[in-house]
């Protein structure tokens, strides 16, 4: 039986948000002797027994979701996989691997962890863990993460397969810190122009930022494509950092307020080190939260440009306050302002299923392929602080520079096949019988991005595995695919004229498993639109001055 005593100091408990404990004045004493009430006649006279844990989780999250979408209930253990990210670190051996075959497939190895100094390879499959076996169909990912991640400085055993070795390989491991890069991209694009991947705003984004600038500095780089596209955001303290890097001294950054949170203002050091660099920052819909307190600060200064679509709309601040079993609830206590006071919050009056498929709806009208399709509100006008450009609050960032969705650069197939990971697969079923020969022939990402062809041997099983499960339309198939001819004809078939768009996009993913995340972005950002729009607009001096001094919508 529930122990409704606990769980009504539980449900206080949620009231008393501050760090001396104090509990809220404004909650009338009635409302709370209503509630013990409630709880008091649950547990008296209700027919069945109730588990505790889950009732819990379940009454705080629906308390909470209530509120606004961004108020939530964290358990303790996404507490502690959120944190990873946002402490840009973790206890582990430093693998990035995936499920196949119903094997533990080792992708590649993080340099100088555990698992690299003690030689595991890519390629090695790992068969079992702590005597666990976890070669097996019920094997999760989820659970594989368990079992390799544990605290630092103890030991771990496990036993490899390694292919061309019959005999099985027994390594023992101790695990030990491993660093998570919030900047796991960041390279010289063109000759005075570098292009750096941001993924989230965690507490060591600015330390990687200076070492990734100061090697900028040095080469005579000064103007910057930030990429934060499908960048959730993080900390609010490292965004106004990192957009200090590139300010002039007291220019207001950001201002939050909220009614328990007087207004706050936050404004630049000028100690920056691009202070007057060209830059271009890409949005898409999936940015939010910090990424837009970037984007929004640098528009209404006129700082720099913005290139891609709007943002997701999140202008609401939130506090973490943990909870005494290592759960957390993140509360929003303040809304977000950008310079020129804009909020940019999107509206969530209409419930939160309404809000969470606000893409879609963004989809359905068209606003991922015009610019047109975005609706303006003319009370929501703002001018930017220099050059007077008109830009709006009330849901998100609306870019200076628009990049549509271009959902005619691949067939439909084969991004059903992509989202759904399968194209990951034939990815590493490709690498995996042809490593040594791939390694042999291409002594470096250098190399392999000048020679690597992808050929239509490797598309073959890709369209076979489409057709065999009615991914593409196979009207008249019979008698396409005939004759000796018949793989060619099949792929030209259901390829659409796209052939090249799909091997560019193939060879980047095979660069990726080989060399790591920023091999990918070497190769795929060469006919990335987002970046190839921001490199013509830094390359052309005029037409980025004139975007400055004239908004575009």
């Amino acid at each position: 039986m529930i122990n409704f005593k606990s769980l009504k100091y539980f449900f206080l408990y949620l009231f008393i948000i501050s760090f001396h404990s104090v509990v809220f004045a404004q909650i009338p004493r009635n409302q709370t002797e209503k509630l013990e009430t409630v709880l008091d006649l649950i547990s008296m006279f209700y027919v069945d027994s109730l588990d505790d844990a889950g009732i819990v989780e379940k009454a705080i999250t629906s308390l909470l979701k209530e509120l606004d979408p961004h108020s939530v209930y964290i358990s303790k253990d996404k507490v502690q996989e959120m944190n990873k990210t946002l402490l840009g670190s973790f206890d582990g051996i430093g693998i990035t691997y995936t499920i196949y075959k119903d094997t533990v497939y080792v992708i590649r190895t993080t340099k100088g962890a555990p698992a690299d100094i003690s030689g595991i390879k890519p390629g090695d499959r790992i068969v079992r863990i702590e005597n666990e076996n976890v070669a097996s169909k019920d094997i999760t990912e989820e659970h594989i993460k368990k079992l390799l991640q544990g605290k630092k400085g103890t030991k771990l055993s496990l036993e490899i397969i390694r292919p061309g070795e019959k005999a099985i390989i027994y390594k023992e491991l101790v695990r030990d810190r491993i660093s998570i890069n919030s900047i796991p991209v960041a390279y010289k694009i063109e000759d005075n122009i570098a292009y750096i991947k941001l993924e989230s705003f965690s507490i060591n984004t600015i330390k990687e930022f200076e070492e990734i600038s100061r090697s900028f500095r040095k080469s005579g780089i000064q103007n910057i494509i930030l990429d934060l596209r499908n960048n959730g955001g993080g900390y609010l303290s490292t965004a106004i950092r990192l957009i200090d890097e590139f300010m002039p001294s007291d220019r207001l950054i950001i201002y939050t307020k909220g009614k328990n949170n007087p207004r706050y203002d936050y404004f630049s050091s000028g100690k920056g080190h691009f202070k007057r660099s060209k830059l271009v920052v890409l949005i898409n819909e999936n940015s939010a939260s910090a990424s837009e307190i970037v984007a929004g600060a640098i528009q209404d200064w006129d700082r720099g440009l913005i290139v891609g679509r709007r943002s997701f709309g999140k202008g609401l601040v939130q506090r973490p306050f943990n909870l005494p079993d290592g759960s957390m609830i993140r509360l929003t206590v303040a809304r977000y302002y950008t310079p020129t006071g804009r909020l940019i919050q999107k509206n969530y009056a209409n419930g939160y299923e309404n809000y969470v498929n606000e893409e879609n709806n963004r989809f359905e009208h068209g606003e991922l392929f015009f610019k047109d399709s975005i609706y303006f509100v003319d009370s929501l006008k703002y001018l930017t602080l220099n050059k007077k450009r008109t830009v709006y609050g009330g849901g998100g960032i609306i870019p200076d520079i628009f990049v549509a969705v271009d959902t005619n650069k691949f067939p439909k197939f084969y991004l059903q096949m992509l989202q759904s990971g399968k194209i990951n697969t034939f990815i590493i079923d490709f690498i995996d019988k042809n490593r040594e020969k791939l390694t042999r022939s291409y002594l470096n990402l250098v190399d392999f991005d000048k020679k690597f062809i992808p050929d239509k041997q490797l598309l073959i099983p890709i369209v076979k595995y489409a057709l065999e499960n009615n991914l593409i339309d196979t009207v008249n198939q019979k008698n396409i695919f005939t004759g000796t001819q018949a793989d060619s004809e099949l792929i030209n078939y259901a390829l659409e004229g796209k052939e090249n768009n799909i091997k560019h996009l193939l060879k980047a993913l095979i660069a990726r498993d080989l060399w790591g995340e920023q091999a990918f972005y070497k190769i795929y950002n060469k006919h990335d639109d987002f970046v190839l729009t921001a490199i013509d607009v830094l390359k052309n001096k005029h037409l980025y001055n004139s975007l400055l001094a004239n908004s575009t919508f």
